[in-house]
């Protein structure tokens, strides 16, 4: 990428809005600005102080006002890029928006690609790897959870922990080479176990990262849960009910829901996506039955499964058939009509799991489920104890890679095998650790992850 242009670029979501962005990253900004902006008075600015709003108007070629701005420039090195930046925050819609960006761009700005504030952010050494996807991270966040995971991303907390990690491994594999390297030194060659209880350290750090990656995996991408039952039981009530709204049909009739629902909704910051599915039964019905096959791989597919059964009525056969199909998944039964006369027989639910009363329509009962769900699938685990989870498969995939050669290479120390070859695998983890924060990255993945970044961020 060359880095002596200018780039630009709309960083605010296109539609109706109060404020639009449009920002400008490179060596001309300042100049374009200035050929584009006028105070009120009609007035040209040059050398406009740094990090100071100044209020005006965007003109075009022949004089004519574009829209009613405030203009901000942050010089270089202190910018989000490290290099000079220029923001012009205009009003929210599509014309001035699209009319200020084709006029810088005219001035000879060129159009930012994905990411590319961020590239030049990370290129310039403002931030690292890990930091950049941090940022990427928060940008998506739909949960408070994952807001505050990204944010310490962002911040550099896990950047830190690796560098850590990858500074022992560096100091382990200096020693070794040294000796090797200027054996006219008379440097003094550490023994083994010293080797192997730096390699251990290493390997219990590793260890604790990774342990966090199932969290970190329910916190970035958020749980499936799947509503299960026969016929007319209330799953359809109750996906109504966790959403409060009205997103499913309700009708007495049995097999009512024919297809798969799916809504996504947050309790407590996790992020779950819920689906309703189609009462499981035995039909000759050929569009019901092709319901009921995709409710079968949508409790395959899921983190967790509610289970609602019918006060109401006796446990049957088909109750019996989908407790089956159920047996091996993490399941919450929800009893819901208690608001009618009981006949179901709770001994009847063969499998361990926890049991809910409820009523949808006295709406009783959804928040102990929403606790459930929450305490289900998190187990009381909420923070790490540094507040650091391994949310990207990136960077899990990488620090498996780390351990597997550091595991090498306590196996070659244990063995015998000279120090020499033993360094080869030190390097190889700590190039597998380079990759998460980007001191070891190739050029490919840097574009790979720029490019799944929003135009103008």
């Amino acid at each position: 990428m060359e880095m002596e242009d200018t780039i630009a670029a709309i960083s605010t979501p296109i539609g109706v809005g109060g404020i639009g962005i449009v920002r400008m990253s490179g060596s001309k900004s300042q100049e374009i600005l200035n050929r584009i902006f006028r105070t009120k008075s009609g007035k040209q600015l040059t050398g406009l102080e740094d990090r100071r709003f100044y209020y005006g108007h965007i003109v075009d070629g022949q004089g004519q006002v574009i829209d009613e701005v405030l203009v901000v420039v942050m010089k270089a090195p202190h910018s989000y890029t490290k290099e000079d930046v220029v923001e012009i925050h205009c009003h929210g819609g599509i014309i001035p928006l699209r009319q200020i960006l084709k006029l810088v761009i005219e001035c000879g700005a060129r159009l930012a690609q994905p990411g590319e504030f961020t590239k030049r952010a990370f290129l310039n050494g403002r931030i690292d790897l890990a930091q950049a996807e941090g940022i990427m991270e928060l940008i998506y966040s739909q949960t408070e959870i994952q807001a505050r995971a990204s944010i310490k991303h962002m911040e550099g907390a896990l950047s830190e922990k690796i560098r850590g990690i990858r500074g022992k491994l560096l100091n382990v594999m200096a020693h070794i080479e040294v000796t090797i390297d200027y054996p006219e030194e008379d440097i003094e060659e550490l023994p083994r176990e010293n080797y192997l209880q730096d390699l251990d350290e290493v390997m219990k750090e590793i260890d604790y990262l990774l342990s966090t990656a199932e969290q970190g995996k329910i916190i970035r991408h958020g749980i499936k849960v799947v509503i299960v039952g026969k016929p007319n039981v209330g799953k359809s009530s109750l996906l109504n009910a966790l959403l409060k709204e009205n997103r499913a049909i309700v009708t007495d009739i049995p097999g009512t829901t024919r297809d798969v629902i799916e809504e996504s909704l947050n309790i407590n910051g996790l992020l779950v996506r819920i689906l309703d599915t189609a009462g499981i039964r035995e039909t000759t019905d050929i569009v019901e039955e092709l319901g009921v096959e995709r409710s079968r791989k949508s409790i395959e597919e899921a983190d967790l499964v509610l289970w609602v059964l019918d006060a109401s009525r006796p446990f049957d056969d088909e109750d019996k058939r989908i407790m089956a199909e159920i047996a091996d998944k993490k399941v919450i039964a929800v009893v819901n009509k208690i608001d009618k006369p009981i006949v179901l027989d709770l001994n009847d639910i063969e499998l361990n799991v926890p049991v809910i009363r409820a009523s949808m329509i006295l709406n009783k009962g959804i928040e102990d489920i929403e606790r459930c769900i929450y305490d289900a699938v998190m187990e009381g685990k909420v923070e790490s104890d540094d507040g650091i989870f391994i949310t990207n498969l990136r960077h899990q995939e990488a620090l498996m890679r780390a351990k597997e050669h550091v595991v090498e290479a306590m196996k070659a120390l244990e063995g015998g095998i000279p120090v020499d070859l033993v360094s080869i695998d030190i390097r190889e983890a700590c190039d597998a650790l380079g990759a998460i924060t980007g001191e070891a990255v190739t050029e490919d993945l840097i574009e790979k992850i720029f490019s799944e970044f929003c135009v103008g961020k």
